[in-house]
């Protein structure tokens, strides 16, 4: 059977060779890492070391980086555990942080972003002039449908000049931005190790040393008191090579960027009904978002993985029930734009033949698809 095509580096990147071998060796080692006899201390070791590299990923402290379980718990977390009166997340924000705004049980806002998805900063100030104070402010770095990068700096100045406190979601900015956690100016930024080639399961949260951090789970003290429970030492070890591999990786965007500008040149060229959804802002460059008007996401997905392709639907399946993306709605696309979203996500392996081949089964969709339309028209 032929390897598929992966380009759905946005939903998880491939595992790192040297992360598999990292994690293999690192589970031989029995030790706990709150223990104080030698076992325990190498553990310990362990555990503070790949702390020291992924705070290098995003230029932060070393000692304000709290491992977790995944960016879903670490989202959860800051914005349940930040101690703010209320919470303003944009509304193109991950499910993680959507949600968990709306069960902090604080009032919670939704401040909306312009056509091309990125959030409306004038209409921000109006909802933080308004919002009980201190609010904290959640926007994320990267978008993980479209690929457009939200103005965190700008964003992070004005919450801070209403008293907020500011959290990015830079899940999806690991290894496709150079990341200041200083420059950038926020208060708390949370990360994924699977986003960048390391285990599942593994997360981080940075926080700045003003910021509060509520734990939300408690019974144990690890992570300086921040989140307790026995650290997952194999999975966190994983995460750090990737993060070193991550930050020493140079030059793949402007490859990855070609490769993304000549599939949606293709699909324009054949289609011009298609929708390249965020080509007027500052994307990524592994991100394309693509609409075929008329043809629903998960028909176009299974197209796809019957070629051998595998690629996301702008539309998410939860217990049956398919619903319509809320990044492409929050931008203003009607239901039959937003069903009919792929989303396409390149990475490190991602090679010319790759969108060749994307290039020629979308074309065969759309051509079928176009000829099915005719003869209901004729």
């Amino acid at each position: 059977m032929n390897t598929p095509i992966y380009i759905d580096y946005n939903a998880t990147a491939p595992i790192r060779e040297n992360v598999i071998t990292v994690v293999a060796d690192t589970m031989r080692i029995y030790g706990n890492p709150s223990s104080v006899h030698a076992a325990g201390r190498k553990a310990r070791g362990i555990v503070e070391e790949a702390r020291a590299k992924v705070a290098a990923l995003v230029a932060a402290r070393t000692r304000d980086v709290t491992f977790c379980s995944g960016g879903t718990e670490a989202n959860n977390a800051v914005i349940k555990g930040s101690g703010s009166a209320s919470v303003i997340v944009s509304a193109i924000e991950h499910d993680s942080g959507l949600a968990a705004a709306k069960q902090a049980n604080i009032p919670c806002f939704v401040a909306p972003v312009d056509e091309n998805g990125v959030i409306d900063l004038e209409k921000l100030q109006l909802i933080l002039a308004d919002a009980p104070k201190p609010a904290l402010v959640s926007v994320m770095l990267v978008n993980n449908e479209t690929g457009v990068i939200q103005p965190v700096a700008e964003t992070a100045a004005l919450t801070h000049e209403y008293g907020g406190r500011m959290h990015t979601d830079a899940v999806q900015a690991a290894g496709k931005l150079t990341i200041n956690f200083g420059e950038l100016g926020v208060d708390y930024l949370t990360l994924s190790s699977h986003k960048i080639g390391g285990p599942q399961g593994v997360g981080a949260i940075v926080t700045s040393s003003t910021a509060p951090l509520r734990p939300m789970i408690v019974g144990g003290g690890q992570e300086l008191g921040r989140r307790s429970g026995t650290e997952n030492v194999a999975g966190i070890a994983g995460f750090g090579v990737a993060a070193i591999e991550t930050l020493e990786e140079t030059g793949n965007a402007e490859f990855l960027s070609g490769l993304r500008d000549r599939f949606e040149e293709a699909v324009a060229a054949l289609n011009s009904d298609a929708i390249i959804v965020g080509a007027n802002a500052a994307r990524v460059a592994n991100t394309s978002c693509v609409a075929m008007p008329g043809v629903r996401g998960e028909t176009q997905t299974m197209h796809f993985d019957l070629k051998g392709i595998c690629l996301s639907s702008g539309s998410a399946c939860s217990s049956g029930k398919v619903k319509v993306s809320h990044v492409l709605s929050a931008m203003g696309f009607d239901d039959g734009v937003a069903e009919a979203s792929i989303r396409v996500s390149l990475g490190r392996l991602t090679k010319e033949s790759d969108i060749d081949a994307l290039i020629d089964a979308w074309t065969e969709l759309y051509k079928r698809t176009a000829k099915r339309q005719d003869n209901r028209s004729s």
